[in-house]
């Protein structure tokens, strides 16, 4: 089973690199860019065909490694 785990930093937490690739977007003529926030994305392939058990055991690994809760939010994609 694959899923997708995207990772973002939460609403009102200053994102440094967010503002370094807007800021090269517009020098590079794209004006229109009004923001850009960084996050990252974790492909994972589970040997689980349940996709319940693997919603939980993403959520549990999100929460433990893949993200720091503190600062981050996660949404998580079961892609089949």
């Amino acid at each position: 089973m694959k899923a997708k785990v995207t990772v973002r930093l939460k609403s009102g937490v200053l994102d440094p690199q967010g503002e370094a690739i807007q800021k090269g977007l517009h020098s590079l003529g794209f004006d229109g860019v009004q923001s850009v926030r960084m996050g990252k994305v974790f492909e994972v392939e589970l040997s689980s065909s349940d996709k319940s058990q693997a919603q939980k055991e993403l959520s549990s690994m999100s929460e433990k490694l893949l993200a720091n809760t503190v600062i981050e939010d996660f949404d998580i994609e079961v892609l089949s």
